[in-house]
């Protein structure tokens, strides 16, 4: 999957408002808002969607529309018990397999991260940290595994930008 292919873009888009609350969770949406709001065509946005159904961050509900999934009070638990086990697994595959090239990506990631949390910037630091769970899928050699993380990562972004303030940071 390129980085920069439609889809993709479509998806980082729809995935940012999600996360970020800006579609709000139980929210009904149309395919037409948000072809507007991610700025890209019907086929890109389609596929964004059904990434976003699979992941479960959005239900395809027929002749009623799109629903932003709400955020139900044990996902928290649930998606870090899930993390817990799987990311230790993924960043001993990452660091074996890593090229120099990755690490050096890893690293600058690290520090935008670091740049957003000084100047409490809570959504430069949301993105950069996708980057980063994107990095770290490209560097890991099993497939099955980045598959399952992703829309872990993505939850786990959501449930704290939902339950986090710029002072927390």
């Amino acid at each position: 999957m390129s980085p920069q292919s439609q889809a993709h873009l479509a998806y980082l888009a729809l995935e940012r408002l999600i996360v970020t609350l800006k579609l709000e969770p139980g929210a009904l949406v149309t395919e037409r808002q948000l072809i507007e709001l991610a700025g890209l065509g019907r086929t890109p946005v389609r596929e964004a969607i059904q990434k976003l159904a699979w992941q479960g961050l959005m239900d395809i509900r027929p002749r009623v529309g799109l629903q932003i999934t709400t955020i139900r009070p044990d996902d928290q638990v649930h998606v870090m018990q899930t993390r817990q086990k799987l990311e230790p697994l993924a960043a001993a595959l990452v660091a074996a397999h890593a090229s120099a090239e990755d690490r050096s990506a890893m690293k600058a990631c690290g520090a935008e991260m670091a740049a957003c949390l000084e100047a409490g910037d809570m959504e430069g630091f949301l993105v950069a940290d996708k980057v980063f769970d994107e990095l770290m899928e490209e560097a890991c050699p099993n497939r099955f595994l980045t598959a399952a993380l992703a829309p872990l990562q993505t939850h786990a972004r959501r449930i704290w930008f939902a339950s986090s303030s710029p002072e927390k940071m």
